[in-house]
């Protein structure tokens, strides 16, 4: 094996280490101690997410100047509710003043639509705490599982930032809570119908109830919108056309919009035609009977204005099960051909029906789509209706499939689809782009195929996003979409299928630290499988069971059922599955200290990887080997072994997997007297780790540095390390190796309190398992 590359880190020497964005963070052990310096992104990132904001915005002047007052009056202000009823222009006027006062909140802005009033489901507080780190900068795979500790994260990465956060459109207190900032500079504009009370009460918030305009607010909002392409109007008439109104901002674009578009045609023509407009749409409410009723009309007038062609697609788009849509998207749902369906959009858009968000991209006002869904309902037939809904959700599920296969870092589908044209994608940025701005609508897209009985296209989108999500450690609509296509698999009566998505689901929960849960997933996957006579998935779910009983340190639990997958394996003419089962047996024997069972497996291992050319999955194995030796107090061939692990991760440019072998080498190093490069190793691990999402992997690089700290004889830097380590691991809820860091903890606090606490916890800990490890760390515990 070749000797130890040169560019591993020295003591004393400071390392470079690249994230996969390609910046660089300086990592180095000094005399002082160790430290993480980040470069540019993770913090760095500045989120500008504000859509534009309504053209001709007029009026709205004491309420503008509130929100001024809070620029100078800043003192614990962190929440502003905008209140009132639907379509009076809560939206317009946040966006307004954000965009009016953005130079006020350098680190940038935040916003997020949580579609509390719209036909469709609303955006839940975890959803929008997903989206909000994410575009704080925070790794997909850092982000945490549970609501709770995704709200605790939230409020740290803006503890010292300066931003402005828009939630728009909030159904309740319950559903914006989680993302109200902490204490700090940042600033959140909510608007909502209700007051939102409890807001006040709680985070003391400040309110505006937003009321309809005056009149002459009113006729000045038509007049700024129609000014350039109608002259002459009597301002009489155009105050009625603000009656019929209501009011309203909404109702009014509308009415100005539809004026605008008919320069040389009378405005009492027009007027006339809105009065005697007189079918209402009874799924439509705004609180106030007038002025849901003049709202009612403007839509149905605006909308009889519209071609039949025109008007078919607007009511179709309001089936769109996500909350905007492409160009793209929209075809698919219309049925019809792209210059068709884009002159539709134009027009749609021209008369402010549809809102354009970006390039070929747009969204309804909720009271529009929802207007939009009961023209559907009461124009389009229900065989139409399904169609519809049927096309645009095979056309999501062959665009996710085709991304998959750009992005996933597994791309073995459970199916074929074959192309039927050109591939959608040019390249791997394309189709990651795509994902990203498509990412809510293929959640939305399964469960609507699933509620209009296409439970196969259900079942298969959620198989093809389960890729994706894996890849990006996107758990929350990984959930959400494999327990629906589960769902679609039993209604099916097809166990094949149930059985692939029990063993996504135990994947996932094995992910997320759902440890028994993942157990009953991969236990019926490989139930399943065996009746079925599927052996190679039947090897595949006996090692991911293996897998969790080794995270949860039932080292005979896991050796059993992995000699069972190696005995499976055996049997399989194709060795794909063989040389991992014997990675993951020869792993457990190391850790049950069966020293040349492991050897045997490991070695077997390695040159199966070698034969099939498996470089990465060979560097995995190499870790393993590395650990047997240092097991066996041989400290030279483990520092040797760790070193190659090292050196062909860095080869394959795989981040986390040196991040894994930067791990080894840091406890070969250590074992090799050498504490010193060992927490180089550590450090550029962790940071690493960090960058990657693996929060436990991170954990364990620090509790390697508190122990190279105690080989140097700096004991309370050794114990602060353990603490954080100990505290990683209790949120990760790893009881086993939490029980290891307050062992650890309490050898290093001198006698009192703490270390007696510590003490008592780990030896509770400890009784719950009986293998050697725990047996020892049990002994040495102080008496």
């Amino acid at each position: 094996m070749p000797s130890r590359p040169e560019d591993d880190p020295a003591p004393g020497t400071r390392s470079e280490v690249h994230s996969n964005s390609g910046e660089v963070v300086q990592a180095g052990y000094v005399e002082g101690g160790i430290h993480f310096h980040y470069g540019p992104g993770g913090r760095g990132h500045r989120p500008l997410q504000l859509p534009r904001g309504v053209r001709g915005f007029v009026n709205r002047i004491s309420e503008l100047a509130a929100l001024d007052e809070l620029l100078v009056d800043e003192e614990n202000l962190v929440v502003y509710v905008i209140s009132g009823t639907a379509g009076v222009g809560k939206t317009s006027l946040a966006l307004h003043w954000a965009h009016r006062t953005r130079d006020q909140f350098p680190d940038g802005q935040l916003y997020i639509d949580l579609r509390g009033y719209d036909p469709g489901l609303p955006v839940s507080p975890d959803q929008a705490l997903e989206r909000f780190l994410l575009a704080l900068g925070v790794p997909a795979a850092a982000v945490p599982a549970e609501a709770e500790a995704k709200s605790s994260l939230y409020r740290s990465a803006l503890a010292d930032r300066r931003m402005l956060i828009i939630l728009d459109n909030a159904a309740g207190t319950a559903q914006v809570r989680p993302l109200i900032p902490g204490s700090g500079q940042s600033l959140a504009i909510i608007t909502s119908r209700s007051q939102l009370q409890g807001l006040a009460i709680r985070h003391g918030a400040r309110r505006r109830t937003l009321g309809t305009l005056t009149e002459t607010e009113a006729v000045a909002l038509l007049t700024a919108t129609t000014r350039e392409y109608r002259h002459g109007d009597d301002p009489a008439e155009v105050a009625e056309m603000a009656r019929l109104c209501a009011y309203l901002p909404l109702a009014l674009r509308l009415a100005a919009e539809r004026a605008a578009s008919r320069p040389v045609m009378p405005l009492s023509k027009l007027i006339a035609s809105l009065r005697d407009e007189s079918e209402l749409w009874s799924t439509l409410s705004t609180g106030d009977p007038d002025e849901a009723e003049a709202v009612h009309t403007v839509f149905a007038w605006s909308y009889r204005a519209l071609s039949e062609q025109t008007a078919t697609v607007f009511c179709l788009l309001g089936l769109h099960p996500g909350a905007d849509f492409s160009e793209a998207a929209a075809e698919a749902l219309a049925g019809g051909n792209r210059r068709q369906v884009r002159t539709a959009l134009d027009q749609l858009a021209g008369a402010c029906l549809l809102e354009a968000t970006g390039y070929e991209r747009y969204r309804f006002h909720d009271l529009l789509r929802a207007y939009a869904v009961d023209c559907a309902q009461s124009k389009i037939s229900q065989e139409d209706q399904l169609a519809a809904v049927q096309r645009v959700c095979e056309w999501y599920l062959r665009m996710t499939y085709e991304c998959a296969l750009m992005t996933a870092h597994d791309t073995t589908l459970l199916f074929e689809l074959p192309r039927t044209g050109e591939p959608p994608f040019a390249s791997h940025g394309e189709a990651a782009r795509w994902y990203a701005e498509e990412k809510s609508n293929l959640e939305a897209a399964v469960h609507a195929a699933a509620g209009t009985g296409q439970r196969r296209t259900a079942w298969r989108l959620a198989t093809v996003l389960e890729r994706i999500y894996a890849t990006h450690n996107h758990f929350n609509d990984w959930r959400s979409t494999s327990q629906a296509g589960l769902e679609c698999a039993r209604e099916l009566g097809l166990r094949a299928e149930q059985a692939a998505m029990h063993d996504s689901l135990g994947r996932l929960c094995r992910m997320t630290m759902r440890l028994d849960e993942a157990v009953t997933h991969h236990a019926a996957a490989v139930a399943t499988y065996r009746d079925l006579g599927d052996l190679p998935n039947v090897v595949k779910g006996l090692n991911g069971l293996g897998w969790v009983h080794l995270f949860r340190h039932r080292l005979a639990e896991a050796r059993a059922t992995l000699s069972e997958a190696l005995a499976a394996a055996g049997e399989l003419a194709d060795r794909e599955w063989l040389p991992t089962v014997l990675y993951s047996l020869g792993y457990t024997c190391a850790q049950l200290g069966l020293l040349d069972e492991a050897d045997a497996h490991l070695t077997r291992s390695v040159r199966i990887f070698r034969e099939l050319g498996s470089r990465l999955y060979e560097s995995m194995a190499l870790t393993a080997i590395s650990y047997a030796a240092r097991e066996r107090g041989d400290a030279a061939t483990s520092l040797e072994i760790a070193s190659e692990a090292v050196a062909i991760s860095r080869e394959m440019a795989n981040r986390l997997w040196e991040a894994t072998a930067l791990l080894y080498l840091g406890k070969a190093e250590r074992a090799a007297g050498e504490p010193g490069a060992a927490l180089v190793s550590y450090q550029a691990s962790a940071v690493l780790c960090r960058q990657n999402g693996d929060r436990s992997r991170e954990a364990m690089a620090v509790e390697g540095a508190g122990l190279a700290y105690r080989d140097l004889g700096r004991d309370e830097d050794a114990a602060d390390f353990h603490r954080q380590a100990a505290a990683a691991h209790r949120q990760l809820g790893d009881h086993w190796k939490l029980a290891k860091n307050l062992v650890h903890l309490a050898r290093e606090l001198p006698r009192g309190d703490e270390a007696r606490r510590c003490a008592q916890e780990a030896a509770e800990i400890l009784a719950e398992f009986d293998d050697p490890k725990s047996t020892a760390l049990r002994a040495s515990l102080p008496r």
